[in-house]
């Protein structure tokens, strides 16, 4: 029997113009109030899944790496490890994680590997026994980033990843540690190899969004964030999984929406995509 639960992580405040891209203030600000520095708020949210006997984890959200200076110019808020505490109110350690999915290696989405920032002291890799699994073209883009997003990247986190020899290099739809019921998309829009996991519920299929749709406003076909390479491309890989997803029932799991982490998708009779039924906190949901 497989069930989902949401495990919240480290939040974040970024600047709303940033996150969604070309789209007016007088527009994005209808669906998120930014601050007073015109951030916005923003969830880095895992997706616990029981399958059978295994603890499978997708992404660690932004954790605590960075020291004080960064983790304020990066907006995160907590600076302790959240994403640790929050396994251990599920009764869980990262140690009794059995695999990690990452979508790709930005720091919001994979510095949550790292144990927590202390002086004078290097990062470790956390999750001990954790097969890690990695899209092949996104591990080569965090080896050699371009200069537009090399500061999205974590220096430290790809060594100790290859040094556990637990990373398993994603290139296909299917992965040989995950086995039946899991599905992964890919999509260039973003990042160069994104990888988006399916997982099969008795409910419908449940897609762990990504930063192709961080959230409830992405849904809609035109938003799309500055930070995507190519919006027109993700835009089109965006239309392409909404109506594979509403054609079978299926739901989204949102990492970055600060309010809603599990939606069904919907579409009206005009064909705009939008989404129905969310859940703030799904808890062994199936």
């Amino acid at each position: 029997m497989r069930s989902l639960s949401a495990i919240s992580g480290n939040s974040q405040r970024l600047d709303g113009g940033a996150m969604f891209g070309n789209a007016p203030r007088a527009v994005w600000e209808r669906w998120i109030t930014p601050d007073e520095r015109h951030r916005i708020p923003l969830a880095c949210r895992s997706m616990l899944i029981r399958d059978g006997d295994r603890w499978i984890l997708c992404e660690t959200g932004i954790g605590a790496f960075f020291e004080p200076s960064m983790r304020d110019r990066f907006g995160v808020v907590e600076s302790d490890h959240r994403l640790l505490v929050e396994l251990k109110n599920h009764g869980l350690t990262h140690q009794d994680i059995d695999v990690v999915v990452l979508s790709h290696l930005h720091f919001d989405h994979a510095g949550g590997l790292l144990s927590a920032w202390e002086e004078g002291k290097a990062p470790t890799l956390l999750f001990p026994k954790a097969q890690f699994l990695v899209g092949k073209r996104a591990w080569e883009r965090a080896l050699h980033p371009h200069s537009r997003d090399r500061a999205s990247f974590i220096p430290a986190l790809q060594p100790l990843l290859q040094a556990s020899e637990r990373l398993e290099l994603i290139d296909s739809e299917r992965s040989t540690t995950l086995g039946g019921g899991w599905r992964f998309w890919f999509s260039e829009g973003h990042t160069p190899g994104l990888m988006l996991t399916e997982v099969a519920l008795p409910s419908g299929p449940v897609l762990y969004a990504g930063d192709l749709i961080p959230g409830v406003p992405w849904v809609h076909l035109p938003i799309t964030m500055g930070y995507d390479r190519y919006p027109e491309l993700l835009i089109d890989e965006k239309t392409a999984i909404l109506q594979d997803l509403f054609a079978r029932g299926g739901s989204l799991f949102f990492t970055h929406d600060p309010e809603v982490a599990l939606a069904k998708v919907h579409r009206d009779d005009k064909g705009r995509f939008s989404t129905i039924h969310p859940l703030a906190h799904p808890e062994n949901w199936s």
